[in-house]
């Protein structure tokens, strides 16, 4: 009888588990440290599948995929296409996810388009199963799901089918809600923007529903140019002018040294939600808003449409529509990660009032080799991780970590070493 001998595959340096910005941002500074990362997931897929007609709440200079030469900014792919990224001037959230898939195609070699359905420990490192049963090995994995996992429902509404009740990263066309009567729960740029749509649309009716007594509004950002004495009482961030977004923007680390609990706080009240200040004008055709009220509970009624119990300013009351969508953010939360095999997920240490990962100088998590990216370390480094603009500061850091892992771990000590005129990140960050 034939001796079969199984082909063994040999184990990956690092896995890149997500395609968004904070993913093929990793991917990129891993290629050009010789890693030859494989990165897994569809690029820019929430970005592609939100509703034509939304834009950028970020300025177009804070909203760059990180490479090491700095090569690949949103700048120079809309100068390629003939559009001026203009400060003060909102850029197409099609068009950033364009982007991203510019980025991709220049900065990151090949990506597998299938999804990661398991990430758990094995000897050496872990072991990955893709969506179609395909196993690999890998010595580290970088995880960089975005924000879909983590979307977050008011429980009063989790029960309903999608029919009725949906998220609004659930929606890649409004198209479907037109002619209906829609309720949109939030106060932040996306339930605004979402209701605008749909008024626009031709929905039959669109109320906004909000714990809120009030909306906020962000007003237009001043020239970028400015003299010395508004630029040092305001100075310009990537999110935003002021001394305290200053230190979101450009000192995450500083953050992550802050006590538990100061960081839970300042996480918790941070950047609140508001509306961008080009979408005030549009959002006038939205003339139901009914501000200091939450949904109690929700039931489908015997016509097909649903009754909500909601508390308010005037008490208890009772109304119906034919469709809620939730624009009620995302929530870092790690049991929602489920990529992460159980065991894994329960031994990692945790942070914050929602159990995120808690993530070292290097976005280590507590276990050896297991590396994070984007929201769900804003806990631990605070509200830059929520936005594009945290990848740049991501990045490079933790694919030094990777490397110093990698060295730890036996590999030869050439390995992932800076090139060219590119400088090791230091761990004190």
């Amino acid at each position: 009888m034939a001796n079969a001998t199984a082909k063994t595959h040999p184990a990956h340096d690092l896995v890149v588990v997500g395609a968004g910005p904070y993913g093929l941002s990793v991917a990129a500074h891993a290629v050009a440290r010789g890693l030859g990362p494989v990165t897994f997931g569809r690029p820019m897929e929430s970005w592609h599948a939100m509703p034509g007609g939304m834009f950028l709440k970020s300025e177009p200079w804070a909203s760059h995929l990180s490479d090491p030469a700095g090569a690949y900014g949103l700048d120079a792919y809309a100068a390629g296409r003939g559009v001026r990224a203009e400060h003060g001037v909102p850029l197409p959230v099609s068009l950033f996810a364009e982007y991203g898939d510019w980025f991709a195609r220049q900065a990151v070699p090949a990506v597998d388009e299938r999804l990661i359905a398991s990430v758990a420990p094995a000897p050496g490192g872990f072991a990955l199963t893709t969506e179609d049963g395909e196993t690999l090995r890998t010595r580290t994995v970088a995880l960089a799901v975005g924000v879909l996992p983590f979307r977050e429902i008011p429980g009063p509404l989790r029960h309903l089918p999608r029919r009725y009740a949906t998220h609004s990263s659930h929606h890649g066309d409004l198209g479907a809600l037109a002619g209906r009567d829609v309720t949109v729960v939030g106060a932040g740029q996306a339930a605004l923007e979402t209701a605008a749509l749909l008024a626009e649309g031709g929905a039959a009716a669109v109320r906004i529903v909000a714990r809120t007594g009030r909306l906020r509004w962000n007003t237009p950002p001043p020239a970028l140019h400015r003299g010395p004495w508004p630029a040092l009482r305001a100075p310009h961030t990537g999110l935003g002018c002021g001394w305290r977004n200053k230190l979101y923007a450009d000192a995450p680390g500083a953050f992550r040294r802050l006590p538990a609990a100061t960081r839970a706080r300042l996480f918790g009240s941070a950047l609140g939600p508001a509306g961008a200040w080009w979408l005030r004008e549009r959002f006038a055709a939205v003339t139901d808003v009914r501000l200091g009220h939450r949904i109690t509970a929700a039931a489908v009624t015997g016509d097909e449409r649903l009754r909500l119990d909601v508390e308010g300013p005037e008490g208890a009351t009772v109304w119906e529509t034919d469709h809620v969508v939730a624009a009620t953010g995302f929530v870092p939360a790690l049991d929602r990660a489920s990529v992460l095999d159980p065991a894994l997920r329960s031994a990692l240490r945790t942070t914050g009032p929602a159990g995120s990962p808690e993530v070292g100088a290097l976005f280590e998590s507590s276990w050896p080799g297991l590396f994070v990216a984007g929201l769900l370390t804003a806990p631990s480094y605070g509200p830059s991780m929520r936005f594009v603009l945290g990848a740049g500061y991501t990045a490079g850091r933790l694919v030094e970590g990777v490397c110093r892992r990698l060295r730890a771990g036996g590999r030869s000590g050439a390995v992932g070493r800076p090139r060219g005129g590119e400088r090791a990140v230091s761990a004190r960050v």
